[in-house]
């Protein structure tokens, strides 16, 4: 099977940051997805689940009520390896476009004073929440944002080159 982009980053290079994972076109339109990264893969603990949980909440609910980009945003959630989340967006923009709606986005879960979406009609597990710590992680991402923010590293991916036999194999390490 050909490798999917997403398994094509180098892992073991990757910061903290904002990244275009990819570009497709859907009716002759493009739509992106963004990797919005919080966490250095393998090197540094993921984020905790239940914190996890709460930013997927509030930011999803930010993003489609920005008066400027809700109409854009197809979806919000985690990655799986629980490092940072996906973001989907009608359009092609560069990764460093979105540096002020992201920004604004984890400044904002400071100002939340409960998660959103949170009652059992609303939610597929509703106790596992944490808003404390759902705000110490978009605060650490924020301050990052900032002190990084003419880093060029913070919006493009480490690309990893693997060899490709005649026939179109990939070559990995063992």
């Amino acid at each position: 099977m050909k490798m999917i982009q997403s398994f094509s980053v180098d892992h073991t290079r990757i910061v903290p940051g904002i990244f275009t994972s990819r570009v497709d076109q859907v009716g002759g339109c493009p739509v992106t997805t963004y990797d919005v990264r919080l966490k250095r893969p393998n090197r540094e603990p993921v984020m905790d689940v239940a914190a996890m949980h709460s930013l997927e909440h509030i930011i999803a609910t930010y993003l489609r009520n920005d008066p400027d980009w809700k109409d854009e945003v197809i979806y919000w959630g985690p990655m799986g390896c629980l490092t940072g989340f996906y973001l989907i967006l009608k359009g092609d923009r560069s990764a460093r476009d979105l540096y002020t709606l992201i920004l604004k986005a984890f400044k904002a879960v400071d100002d939340a004073q409960e998660v959103p979406g949170t009652a059992p009609e609303n939610c597929g597990y509703f106790r596992m929440h944490n808003l404390d710590m759902a705000k110490w992680y978009a605060n650490e991402f924020a301050a990052y944002l900032e002190a990084n923010a003419d880093n060029g590293d913070i919006f493009t991916y480490p690309n990893t080159e693997r060899p490709v036999s005649d026939e179109g194999q990939h070559f990995f390490d063992s």
